[in-house]
């Protein structure tokens, strides 16, 4: 089974060599199928938005200076602007990339929308905009998430994994995102803290 749907593959193929910074071709794809069921269980958005819009969301980061994006990002950026500035780099190489593909069943300014704003924004302005936000943060909870995080903060899995919880959490937009997050967040809260309860120490 692929990863993608038949539609998104020449999106992702023209977006790959702008998602090689950061983890985010592997972002990406998590991502991507962490939208999927998110839109199973809310059937009424429309995924030729949704899943577009999460291929092209990441690319603009690739414009970014190398050295200062792990400190872009996180509960206090030494340069949050970056958030604005890959969002706006991100809309033209997605227009350039939507032109390019040029598949009529993608409602191409709708797509662009979301990107514009994915990160900075923080009210969605649509199901399908909640649903690519909600995905996006979801990453941060699978394990690749919490690995790639730790990484570039230099934390421990459970210091990343609190973090999460304390910061993260709070913002998804819709009910399902939420409940997705809890769950992959008691998942990681039990991985991190397996080693010291099996050898015999508190489990609390």
């Amino acid at each position: 089974m692929s990863i993608l749907d038949p539609r998104d593959a020449p999106l992702w193929e023209r977006a790959r060599p702008f998602l090689d910074v950061r983890s985010n071709d592997v972002h990406t794809l998590i991502s991507y199928r962490l939208g999927i069921a998110l839109l199973r269980q809310n059937p009424e958005a429309a995924a030729s938005i949704v899943l577009p819009a999460i291929v092209l969301h990441d690319t603009g980061w690739k414009l970014m200076p190398a050295d200062k994006l792990a400190a872009a990002v996180g509960p206090t950026p030494k340069y949050p602007e970056l958030q604005r500035e890959h969002e706006i780099a991100g809309v033209a190489i997605a227009r350039d990339i939507l032109a390019a593909v040029a598949d009529p069943s993608i409602p191409v300014e709708p797509v662009i929308a979301i990107i514009d704003g994915h990160d900075t924004r923080a009210e969605p302005h649509s199901l399908e905009d909640a649903l690519m936000k909600d995905a996006d943060k979801l990453w941060r909870f699978t394990a690749h998430g919490v690995a790639t995080i730790g990484g570039w903060f230099d934390t421990p899995a459970a210091e990343t994994v609190a973090m999460l919880e304390s910061f993260v959490l709070p913002k998804f937009c819709t009910a399902t995102g939420r409940a997705m997050a809890e769950a992959l967040l008691a998942e990681q809260y039990a991985s991190v803290h397996l080693d010291h309860a099996m050898a015999g120490g508190s489990a609390t």
